[in-house]
């Protein structure tokens, strides 16, 4: 058994509250250096921050965005769980889980592939669920598509913030250590990323009768 599995044993969750609790213990039960352990440390402070931002009434459609922190992080979950259980995890998670331990890959490559994993893969996903789970269309302008778009702002926030306590080290000594990561951070744009995100979440969502094709498209958005 490994540290993961007693975690992940009380996942999937149905509150935000056992969301952040759940990766807090992740966190706390891998090593610093684990590439798994890089991406959760910025998606919990990212969740944190969205939490506190709704709780703050920042935004219109909370039970929404609420349902949509659940729904996206038990995806984050459930490939965990595949992979404590040697089971086919999602082709989009493959390239951090196969290179977590290699030590020749900087923290901030393993945050960005877990990143590139969650938010073009599992979000559209989420998204389908979300807005099935409550009953609500989905549809743009919407309170909920107006909500989706301001939490760019959190992650903005959130990113300045991060920046601060675990990349700047990194980032002054790229150029040595790492070559070229720093153009590959320049290129990387979360709010691009949950534009198309949302963009293949409503086509996901007009083939949601349609399984076979549904498949096929998530199929190809895990490729």
């Amino acid at each position: 058994m490994t540290a993961l599995a007693p975690i992940l044993a009380r996942t999937p969750v149905s509150q935000i509250a056992d969301v952040l609790a759940r990766m807090q213990e992740i966190d706390a039960a891998l090593p610093a250096t684990d590439g798994v352990s890089c991406f959760n440390r910025l998606y919990l402070a990212v969740t944190a921050n969205v939490v506190a931002a709704e709780q703050g009434g920042s935004f219109a459609s909370v039970p929404f965005l609420s349902a949509l922190d659940v729904a996206f992080g038990n995806l984050y979950f459930d490939a965990l769980s595949k992979l404590e259980a040697g089971a086919a995890t999602p082709r989009a998670w493959a390239p951090l889980f196969a290179a977590r331990a290699r030590p020749d890959i900087a923290p901030l490559q393993f945050a960005l592939a877990g990143m590139n994993a969650h938010i073009n893969r599992d979000l559209p996903v989420g998204l389908v669920q979300t807005f099935t789970g409550l009953g609500l269309e989905m549809a743009r302008p919407s309170a909920q598509s107006a909500d989706y778009d301001k939490v760019n702002d959190v992650l903005a926030t959130t990113e300045a913030s991060v920046a601060q306590t675990f990349f700047t080290p990194l980032m002054e000594s790229l150029h040595r250590d790492f070559d070229g990561v720093d153009d590959i951070v320049a290129n990387w744009s979360v709010r691009e990323a949950r534009a198309a995100a949302w963009t293949n979440g409503a086509i996901l969502w007009s083939l949601r009768n349609e399984k076979m094709l549904s498949d096929a498209f998530i199929d190809a958005l895990d490729g």
